[in-house]
């Protein structure tokens, strides 16, 4: 009998507080799906987990059913008051209403919140944004991929409410124009990072804009906007921290535009993939301004030969670790130990067949 009692003893200390104790150490690298299922292992363990307000700062609802209304119920629990970072990338069901009581019922879930991923939730317009930015005061990270109801007035509420966004993804936003890339430059020039793939409406105008006062960008990625020009391109060098950009599809780029970019002398990494206008003279600027390169893509230039890859070598070849000529039908091949030759730290060399 006194073992049998000692056993259970023993039984209810290691529950209690051995399995919480140790759970509570590897908790924190758990997916949050997870931790949800651990909650209904045991009360001491529930307890435990929910008593650690770092491990409900991610709230993850990607690509599930019925998302609106398990955002609600889930902010309406306590361990969630102090979320971080809410993930509805391609949520199914997520739409105005919902963010609207979220302002309405919720509004102290929210002001701690400081990145918000809304990719891909396309019943979401106008009106749910201008809800849920004025209930996140802190918010730092905001993502509305491919949303083709979001409008000027849409920006206008994020510039208006979000005075502390440095990274912005309004990726497929096809309906926004140069009016947002005024109110982004005049509002938010502390700026970080920038995606504007493909919104067709914004002109050499409005990108000037942000060139002019959003001088912190590290990130630009201006992929498939082709109707840009060189001109767009002539205050571009106030950009003194760029080390990302993106130009893919940039079919009226020429060299004279490159010549304008290389003087961002920070760049990592370029993307002039389909930029077909571009010669030898507009990669030999981008190789004599940019000496920090990692990262080119040429792939699909017809007007590029060996003579730019010449000069990349001469003046980043300790910094380049990926090239793309895949296209480039006037580069030759070249052996592996011919390539290290020209650049040692050539990772990734792709080239026509």
């Amino acid at each position: 009998m006194e073992d049998a009692s000692h056993g259970k003893k023993e039984e209810l200390l290691w529950n209690r507080e051995i399995i919480p104790r140790v759970l509570q150490i590897v908790s924190a690298t758990l997916p949050e799906r997870d931790l949800i299922s651990l909650l209904l292992v045991s009360p001491w363990l529930y307890r435990t987990l929910v008593s650690n307000p770092s491990l409900w700062q991610v709230l993850d609802l990607h690509e599930m059913n019925n998302a609106g209304d398990r955002l609600i119920s889930a902010l309406s629990l306590s361990r969630y008051h102090h979320v971080k970072l809410i993930n509805l990338e391609f949520a199914q069901d997520i739409e105005d209403k919902h963010l609207i009581l979220l302002k309405g019922e919720h509004m102290e879930s929210l002001q701690e919140l400081e990145s918000l991923n809304l990719n891909g939730c396309q019943k979401v317009s106008d009106n749910g944004i201008e809800a849920v930015t004025s209930a996140c005061p802190k918010l730092k990270a905001l993502s509305i991929y491919w949303n083709v109801r979001l409008t000027d007035l849409g920006i206008e509420h994020i510039v208006r409410n979000c005075k502390h966004i440095v990274d912005l993804n309004l990726s497929g936003c096809k309906n926004i124009s140069d009016r947002s890339m005024q109110l982004i430059a005049d509002t938010i020039p502390d700026l970080e990072s920038l995606n504007l793939t493909r919104c067709i409406k914004i002109s050499d105008s409005g990108l000037q804009q942000i060139f002019m006062k959003c001088h912190s960008l590290h990130y630009l990625n201006l992929y498939a906007l082709s109707s840009l020009t060189d001109e767009a391109y002539e205050k571009i060098a106030l950009l003194t921290h760029l080390k990302f950009l993106d130009l893919c599809g940039a079919q009226n780029l020429s060299d004279e535009g490159l010549s304008l970019i290389a003087q961002c002398n920070n760049l990592v990494s370029l993307n002039l993939t389909w930029c077909v206008r571009v010669t030898d003279v507009g990669v030999i600027a981008i190789a004599e301004g940019c000496p920090y390169l990692e990262f080119l893509s040429l792939f699909g230039i017809t007007g590029v030969t060996d003579k730019c890859l010449e000069v990349l070598s001469r003046f980043c070849s300790s910094t380049l670790t990926t090239l793309d000529v895949n296209g480039c039908i006037e580069i030759k091949r070249r052996s592996r130990n011919e390539l290290l030759q020209l650049f040692p730290h050539l990772r990734c060399f792709k080239v026509h067949s």
